[in-house]
């Protein structure tokens, strides 16, 4: 079983949970950047949480099944579509041998992710399949997807896991089909909290990051350095806008607001960072580590981004303005706790559709 690659998108690259245990001999860790997204389109398709899905950004590939596919998509709305019929997100999908799954416009976020039943099949490196573009290390070939590619996938018994599925494809003509919307609990991707909280409809993506709102709210901790810095930075770093630069990327997003300055000159020797830390340059202007980051830095760091708001963040475009809001340590993992309950319920509702 595989996928052809017609076209090969802006940036496509298989990507899973990161390579672990390997920092301390300066490898990355890499992996995706919306690890929520990318969790639940592997649940939804029956895959281990590690298995490699494919992080589209912005601009989406077009790939031609080549036997019928167990697939789903999360994360952005990139318009993605087969024979010119919407393809659902967030919902498994039994797409048929042969079909064309293509991308439009950006509806709402940034990088969307599609998983496939039995993940994709390519050699691990250091234990991981995610691709470290830079130094061109894992996932495929270690690089992007090109024009001619043909991405091979694991074996698939998705008939197995939504006998459903596969009755309603056999009997009908389409290319692909799914389940009706009312039979399959919505999946709440952290960008939709941004909704709820102004009275939007939950079940929609119009707050999603990148669609003209004031800001987003990106909780985050006090950090290693936060004491060093003086009071107009403190102030400013939880209570201004920052604007997501343009010269941001998978591994960091430099955002643009008021200059954060120190109480005093501060040297330091590097010390450990990690997905979601926030240093400051000589500059002032704070940087978020993300996905590529490096193993280590010497810049003083004055928070962390809360575990549980890294997907919304990963979903930002640049020029989207961002609002720091400080929650304790405490806080931080009881909202990583509530949200990985959020994900047990996907997982049951999936459970309630097996053997259907």
């Amino acid at each position: 079983m595989s996928l052809r690659v017609v076209k090969p998108g802006a940036l496509s690259s298989l990507q899973d949970l990161g390579r672990a245990g390997y920092q301390r001999f300066g490898v990355i860790a890499s992996g995706v950047m919306d690890e929520w997204s990318h969790r639940v389109a592997n649940l939804l398709v029956g895959n281990a949480r590690d298995e490699a899905t494919l992080e589209i950004t912005l601009l989406g590939p077009s790939l031609v099944f080549e036997a019928s596919t167990l697939v789903c998509l999360t994360g952005a709305d990139l318009a993605p579509r087969i024979a010119g019929s919407v393809v659902p997100m967030n919902r498994p999908v039994l797409v048929r041998k042969g079909a064309q799954l293509d991308f439009g416009g950006r509806v709402s976020g940034c990088r969307a992710y599609l998983a496939v039943h039995g993940g994709f099949a390519v050699e691990p490196v250091m234990g991981s399949r995610s691709t470290y573009l830079r130094a061109g290390l894992g996932g495929f070939e270690g690089r992007a997807l090109r024009k001619g590619d043909v991405l091979a996938t694991g074996g698939s018994n998705h008939l197995r896991l939504y006998p459903g599925l596969g009755a309603a494809l056999e009997a009908s003509g389409d290319p692909f089909v799914s389940f009706a919307e009312s039979r399959f609990a919505p999946v709440d991707h952290p960008s939709r909290r941004l909704a709820r909280a102004r009275g939007a409809d939950p079940a929609t993506d119009a707050a999603a990051p990148g669609d003209g709102e004031p800001t987003i709210t990106i909780r985050a901790i006090a950090g290693q350095q936060w004491e060093a810095f003086d009071e107009a930075a403190r102030k400013n770093f939880f209570g201004s806008p920052y604007l997501v630069g343009l010269n941001s990327d998978r591994m960091g997003f430099r955002m643009e607001g008021p200059a954060l300055g120190l109480r005093a000159p501060l040297e330091m020797i590097s010390q450990g960072v990690t997905f979601g830390t926030v240093q400051v340059p000589p500059d002032g202007q704070p940087i978020v580590l993300m996905a590529d980051r490096q193993t280590a830095g010497g810049y003083p760091k004055i928070a962390s981004v809360a575990a549980v708001d890294l997907p919304l963040l990963a979903q930002c475009l640049p020029r989207d303005a961002v609002r720091f809001e400080r929650v304790t340590l405490d806080h931080a993992q009881r909202l990583l706790l509530a949200r990985e309950q959020a994900l047990s319920a996907v997982r049951e509702s999936t459970e309630q559709l097996t053997g259907d």
